[in-house]
């Protein structure tokens, strides 16, 4: 299967962070969650890969193309929205539009219209009157309007409400539903991976430290939490802290029978409990409390 986006061994240096040989891939009918600490590389990976800054070495390929070579023609077919949209503020979206538009050969605004029906958004409506939530809606009616068949989402689902990050997680998940398209987004909200994602990149300090399946990553640590406070087995975490009651921490999936051995019963993680612990181990942050 082709994919729809390659970024090999993308490096990028900053006066006190580098951006250090990053490389993965999204293939169509992925949902790809980008995580990782604020600070990480998460956003300038983004903007290297719509070449919005420029990195010094490594290559980025849209569609099988070259995306510096044919960055005209790639960001045709990718819808790309940061965190905020905060351009023209007092302008309504109906007027946004009819400028948008002609930055794309496909764009339909009929189909645009139709999305925002679908959506519940008002084209009438100024930008600055637009919920977080109305805004993430917007990209993604400007994106499927010009029959985008990938979408780089930074932070969408930041500052929504419950109910708004679950109709855009459902929109998410209609949008790949066909096998053809593909989305990578940023976030710091792990429960919506936990929801949607099919696959993980996960970086830390500027580097990638997991690229692949979510299922498979998930399934590579065990949860424990151990009431018997058992001090034999601290070396044998990852990473765990020692409450007034329990000791609890994250294992590699392989240890699992060391603790079951001494009465102890793993539990499957979650993303942010996977992240949270390597994050803290990572760092070298103390555990001991």
């Amino acid at each position: 299967m082709n994919e729809l986006l390659k970024l090999d061994n993308v490096t990028k240096h900053y006066h006190s962070f580098t951006l250090k040989d990053v490389s993965f891939d999204i293939k169509p009918g992925q949902i790809m969650g980008f995580i990782g600490r604020n600070g990480a590389g998460k956003t300038t990976t983004l903007k290297c890969i719509m070449n919005l800054v420029h990195y010094e070495s490594g290559s980025i390929y849209a569609f099988g193309k070259e995306m510096k070579e044919n960055e005209l023609e790639n960001k045709q077919k990718i819808g790309f929205a940061l965190s905020e949209l905060n351009y023209y503020p007092n302008r309504t979206i109906k007027q946004l539009v009819s400028v948008t538009k002609r930055f794309y050969k496909d764009f339909d605004e009929k189909k645009f219209v139709e999305v925002c029906k679908l959506f519940n958004l008002d084209i009438n409506k100024k930008l600055e009157e637009l919920s977080s939530g109305m805004k993430v809606k917007y990209s993604v009616a400007i994106a499927l309007s010009h029959k985008a068949e990938l979408l780089i989402l930074d932070e969408p689902t930041s500052g929504l409400d419950p109910v708004s990050r679950e109709e855009v997680l459902d929109i998410f998940r209609e949008i790949v539903k066909n096998g053809e398209r593909a989305i990578l987004f940023s976030t710091h909200i792990t429960s919506d991976l936990d929801k949607c994602a099919t696959d993980i990149t996960y970086i830390h300090d500027g580097e990638i430290v997991y690229t692949g399946d979510k299922k498979g990553f998930v399934n590579s640590y065990l949860f424990i939490k151990d009431n018997t406070k058992n001090k034999s087995l601290l070396d044998d975490y990852i990473a765990y802290k020692e409450l007034d009651d329990h000791i609890e921490g994250l294992i590699s999936s392989d240890k699992k029978e060391l603790f079951t051995n001494n009465g102890i019963d793993p539990t499957e993680p979650d993303l942010e409990e996977i992240m949270v612990y390597l994050e803290r181990s990572k760092n070298n942050e103390s555990f001991t409390l």
